[in-house]
């Protein structure tokens, strides 16, 4: 077999690309070279018998016969069929030789059978030392060149594409580990701090690709990649360059996003997330960030919203962290912008706006969110927000729901009479809508005032009093609202039962999750607060009792169905924390009532 050497002999060097040339000079006849036997021309050749010093040389094809009527062949004549090649052995037209062909055949053949890099233990550990050896050799250019960076720029590039080269190991979570016990972790987010911001930039986007949740990578080997970056203060070298870079330009910009990125990837794990929460700067610079005043509302910004609001969701530190540094107070300063004006639908900045009040909505969760709610006039923005019937409408309802609830949501439940609030939410409630979300939160405002306020205490009156004005017609729509969900809850509970008959009990305990989120699709915990809302009025109420027993009545109802509904929740109830021993308590004491 021809060796590949051999092939080779012979081989001119790599074709250059021809200098433009004009084209009329394209379009003219080619003069014939009376020193060659053929021509590389694209055209056929028509070969001449050696000029004498009597003849002139004629270019150009053949003139026709003269004889008019004689047939024959004019114009050029067709290439040789001899596959393709002319006398050089040149593929017609195409400019490469047979033997090139031969070899350009060969190497195809060969590609397939080139050996390829097995991405394993042994060459993560090659492949760290040539890493580490490209640190090495950049920092001491650098300190040796430090006035002459055309000394230093080519070990730069080198370090650049070392780092980019990264990236395959995303496909191999499983050498996460080894990557962190190598020490090469901690490199890479040692390049942070790296003078080339470019360098940085490049590492912050291979973190960001490493510990993206997408990544198939074992809870082990993630933590294992994480924990050794948090170690080399990978929070700390992020803040700097959320300080250093500028988003004015395009590649810092990017770079601001790539280090968001890593934040939201660290915030997948509540420890990791609690973690982040601790960094002052980080959330110094979070807060700072959505404040700045863009329009449109930028990538980066919006960005930083829903890093807030992906904090404070996953962790009750978080939550009492930002109550803490006042970022309520910040937080309805910045939604406070959309009580008269809706964001652009679809764009950046309605994203915006749905990460501030979800930020918001889980700080005040908590006690301490709840008191920075209340005094920083929380709730009397929410309700102006229900007047106005903009965007915001909807999640500042959703807002107040939150606030008011809780075992400590008393004061805001107060709060929220005091402010004349009861008219806001009632009139919203006797308003016709098909909005399943509207109704829901509403009946919890209800369900909270009712359970929170204390006995006797003005502002529960006044509640207890809107249920019953003008001849119970809150009341009446309350009941309606349960029929709605009750037969929509009915309807789900046929379907599964269905499914129930035709499967094992293995099956049937495998398919029980997915059966309850079916039913709190069809509205079981409306229902369930309804039920609740109703039998607390039963219970303050004789007017109302009577009122509610014959609008069940129409339906060949009882308190009864009120009652089972309540059990039931009872039944699938948690008491293990005080909040939930709290709920069981008071559930149990309203059951009595529904005899």
């Amino acid at each position: 077999m021809t060796s590949i050497d051999e092939l080779f002999k012979g081989v001119g060097s790599k074709r250059k690309l021809e200098p433009l040339r004009d084209p009329n000079q394209i379009y003219k006849s080619a003069r014939l070279n009376g020193h060659s036997s053929s021509s590389s021309s694209r055209h056929a050749q028509v070969e001449d018998e050696p000029p004498t010093e009597d003849d002139d040389t004629e270019a150009g094809p053949a003139l026709p016969p003269d004889d008019e009527d004689e047939e024959g062949d004019y114009g050029p004549s067709l290439p040789p069929d001899d596959n393709g090649d002319d006398d050089e052995g040149r593929f017609f037209g195409g400019g490469v030789s047979a033997a090139q062909n031969e070899i350009l055949d060969y190497v195809d053949g060969q590609d397939g059978a080139l050996p390829q890099d097995k991405i394993d233990v042994h060459w993560l550990r090659k492949t760290a030392l040539n890493f580490e050896k490209r640190i090495s050799k950049n920092a001491e250019l650098r300190a040796k060149y430090e006035a002459d960076p055309s000394k230093f720029i080519q070990s730069e590039a080198e370090l650049d594409a070392d780092v980019k080269a990264l990236s395959i190991l995303s496909e191999h979570p499983d050498l996460y580990s080894e990557f962190a016990k190598l020490g090469c972790v901690a490199s890479l987010v040692g390049l942070l701090a790296h003078e080339n911001s470019d360098i940085a930039i490049d590492a912050l986007e291979i973190l960001n690709e490493l510990t993206d949740d997408e990544v198939a990578a074992e809870e082990a080997d993630w933590g294992a990649l994480v924990d050794a970056a948090l170690e080399a203060d990978l929070l700390g070298l992020v803040v700097s360059n959320l300080e250093r870079l500028d988003e004015k330009e395009e590649v810092d910009r990017n770079g601001v996003y790539h280090a968001l990125n890593v934040v939201e990837n660290l915030c997948s794990r509540i420890a990791t997330a609690e973690v982040v929460g601790k960094q002052d700067m980080l959330l110094k610079w979070l807060l700072g960030r959505i404040q700045t005043k863009e329009n449109p509302v930028g990538q980066n910004k919006q960005y930083a919203a829903e890093i807030l609001a992906i904090l404070v969701q996953s962790s009750k530190k978080n939550r009492r962290k930002l109550a803490q540094i006042d970022a309520v107070d910040m937080m309805l300063q910045l939604v406070a912008a959309y009580r008269k004006r809706n964001p652009e639908k679809g764009g950046e900045e309605e994203e915006y706006m749905e990460n501030l009040f979800e930020a918001l909505t889980c700080i005040v969760d908590e006690e301490d969110g709840k008191t920075k709610f209340i005094e920083a006039e929380g709730v009397e923005l929410c309700l102006i927000m229900l007047k106005e019937g903009k965007m915001s409408k909807v999640a500042s309802l959703r807002l107040l729901d939150h606030a008011v609830g809780g075992p400590t949501g008393a004061h805001v439940c107060a709060k929220l009479v005091e402010a004349g609030g009861l008219k806001n939410i009632f009139t919203l409630f006797m308003k016709k809508s098909d909005d399943s979300e509207t109704a829901e939160h509403l009946v919890g405002i209800f369900a909270s005032l009712l359970r929170l306020l204390p006995a006797g205490s003005g502002e529960r009156i006044r509640t207890l009093a809107k249920f019953v004005e003008k001849d119970y017609e809150k009341t009446v729509k309350l009941v309606k609202l349960r029929r709605e969900y009750a037969a929509r809850l009915d309807k789900e509970n046929e379907a599964i039962q269905a499914q129930q008959a035709l499967l094992s009990v293995d099956k049937r305990e495998q398919m029980a999750d997915e059966w309850f989120s079916r039913k709190l699709d069809a509205g079981l915990f409306s229902l369930q607060t309804i039920d609740v809302v109703l039998a607390w009025l039963v219970a303050e109420d004789a007017g109302a009792q009577t009122k509610i027993m014959a609008l069940l009545a129409e339906r060949d109802e009882t308190l009864r169905v009120i009652k089972q509904t309540i059990q039931e929740q009872l039944e699938g109830m948690d008491a293990d924390d005080d909040e939930g021993k709290d709920t069981r308590d008071m559930l149990a004491t309203l059951v009595k009532f529904l005899q």
